[in-house]
């Protein structure tokens, strides 16, 4: 009951009781407040006086009668007369009560409608600027759905658009065609366009890589989709049978083997092209793996092809396997390595873009491999990844990078240094995963909130249900989450909005471009705007310049790394916090 007559006594709104005959029994605080009346001037007082003449009458004669009737009154627009002679705006509503401690009771409620106004005022203002917000992320998200899928240079589809393309042709039944064509992936490579781009520059190279992109583009039917990968390789997917397969690589390497003029030069730059065909349909589910599938035997394919002799094409063969054969002795000299010593973590740090000093550091993998030196994660990480070997694998960088973490701390004094792991899509399926990650801190002593977990889009995607349950279990944890590689992936936004994120990385890709192609910086503007529309940091990898650095300062960029700032380096060589680097 105190409870209660507290909450009746502070209300927001003027509050009385009347008894049966009108006169008021109770008041609260906030009543007298807003009127100036004293409670005890207001006992026993009838309610009708404390109106106008006007509203008096319509009280007496119009809302009494309801309350009597129905028991309620609807809200009424009256004036209150206040104790220095002012009138008071207020909405009025009453509820008869039928047993108070005075018998029968009338509870009347006065809003002061200034107030009231006020409120709705700022109700609308909240929900206008909610909107807004809305809209300014939806416009993020549609200006990077047209801008990520393209390649910048050609305008011809870039991976992820690519990607998206294989995935639906997949998915259509294609069986039901009376034709037979199935969707076939051409793999180009341009052979010699290192030399062209050595002998003639940069720019030389680009401008022969948007007349292949035309050649290509004109080659092939208006059915196609046509993409550049990277570099110099280009892909042609289209619906074809495996009887005229042939003579689509034919008529490319046909119109890729005319010359070129660059700079006064003519140029031949023939291609070498490999070719797959997929099995379809496809279930949803299994799109993205098959598409992998289908790019990697035609890459094979290719290689087959480049190792023949220039301008050839090769088709992936049934039953053909990649070279496994190295690939298992690589495994075993990885399970080797891991076992007895031979990985090394490497730390690139992350700036602050604003005050240039540093905020946190990745752990990189490094393999001291017996005889071949030390190797890049690119020469043996996707093995791990199709193997399984990346569990154990991660699970000791994660390990090692937090406990250096707390080295750090030990030799320098507590830094506040965040060090961010990457995790896989078969890490992040790893249904022991925030068990481990739980443990690592724990026994480390590190706190949470120092640990930076990266996923890419890509393993965020390959089980986007079950990458939220695992997410929110680490932010649970206070683990920060970010997205890798943004921007290079196939992420639907409505999930990217339910991930509980803390930053967006900008894939290298983009930021290498930004300070020559309007594209790409247009593609980073939108990605920083992204960010901070969702209250997400914004963090550029790949910076190798000055004007790289400035050009994301001026878009508003959080934070960066890359080589102009340094390159992976061992642990004892990390640059001490609050250091300036690459100024």
């Amino acid at each position: 009951m105190r409870d209660y007559a507290e909450l009746w006594e502070n209300a927001p709104s003027g509050q009385l009781l009347l008894d049966d005959d009108g006169l008021v029994t109770a008041v609260n605080t906030t009543f007298t407040s807003w009127t100036g009346h004293t409670a005890d001037a207001l006992l026993g007082t009838p309610f009708p006086q404390l109106l106008p003449i006007g509203d008096r009458v319509l009280y007496t004669t119009h809302s009494l009668p309801q309350l009597v009737v129905t028991g309620r009154i609807a809200e009424a627009s009256v004036q209150v007369n206040g104790a220095d002679g002012r009138r008071h705006p207020a909405l009025l509503s009453a509820t008869r009560v039928p047993a108070g401690p005075h018998g029968a009771e009338t509870r009347v409620v006065l809003v002061d409608a200034q107030q009231r106004r006020r409120y709705e005022e700022e109700l609308l203002a909240a929900r206008r600027r909610a909107e807004e917000s809305r809209a300014r992320i939806a416009e993020a998200e549609a200006e990077l759905t047209a801008l990520v899928h393209h390649d910048s240079l050609t305008g011809l589809l870039n991976r992820p658009g690519l990607l998206h393309a294989l995935h639906g042709r997949l998915g259509e039944a294609h069986t039901d065609r009376a034709d037979g064509a199935v969707p076939t992936v051409f793999f180009l490579d341009l052979d010699g366009f290192k030399t062209v781009n050595d002998d003639l520059g940069h720019a030389s190279g680009d401008e022969l890589l948007q007349v292949v992109a035309r050649r290509v583009r004109c080659a092939s039917r208006a059915s196609a989709d046509v993409a550049r990968l990277a570099g110099d390789e280009f892909v042609v997917l289209d619906d074809v049978t495996p009887s005229t397969a042939g003579s689509v690589a034919d008529r490319l390497l046909q119109v890729l083997a005319e010359p070129v003029v660059l700079q006064g030069v003519e140029v031949v730059v023939a291609a070498s092209i490999g070719v797959c065909s997929a099995e379809v349909p496809v279930p949803a589910d299994e799109a993205p793996q098959v598409a992998d599938l289908v790019l990697r035997r035609a890459d094979t394919a290719m290689y087959r092809a480049k190792a023949q002799g220039s301008g050839r094409w090769e088709a992936h063969r049934p039953g053909s396997t990649d070279p496994g054969s190295a690939r298992l002795v690589l495994l075993e000299q990885l399970r080797a390595g891991l076992r007895d010593g031979e990985l090394r973590v490497h730390y690139q740090p992350r700036m602050h873009l604003a005050s240039g000093t540093i905020s946190g550091v990745e752990a990189l993998v490094r393999w001291q491999h017996p005889t071949r030196g030390l190797l890049q994660p690119a020469e043996f990480i996707d093995a791990a990844e199709e193997s399984g070997v990346i569990r154990d694998l991660g699970a000791w960088v994660l390990t090692e990078a937090v406990e250096q973490a707390v080295r750090w701390d030990a030799r320098s004094g507590p830094s506040g240094l965040q060090v961010a792991v990457n995790l896989s899509a078969r890490q992040l399926a790893d249904p022991d995963l925030v068990t481990r990650v739980a443990g690592v801190l724990a026994r480390a002593g590190l706190p949470s909130s120092r640990l930076v977990l990266e996923i890419t889009e890509t393993a965020l995607m390959s089980d986007p249900d079950g990458a939220l349950t695992t997410l929110q279990q680490l932010r649970a944890l206070g683990v920060l989450l970010a997205v890798d590689d943004f921007g290079t992936g196939y992420s639907s936004f409505t999930y990217l909005k339910q991930f509980p994120v803390d930053e967006l990385k900008i894939d290298r890709s983009f930021v290498t471009g930004m300070t020559t192609d309007a594209g790409d910086r247009a593609i980073v503007a939108s990605c920083v705007h992204l960010a901070h529309a969702m209250g997400l940091v914004a963090v550029a990898e790949g910076v190798e310049s000055p004007g790289e650095r400035d050009a994301l300062l001026a878009l508003g960029c959080d934070q960066a790394q890359g080589y102009f700032f340094s390159r992976p380096v061992p642990a004892d060589a990390v640059p001490v916090p609050g250091g300036v680097v690459g100024v």
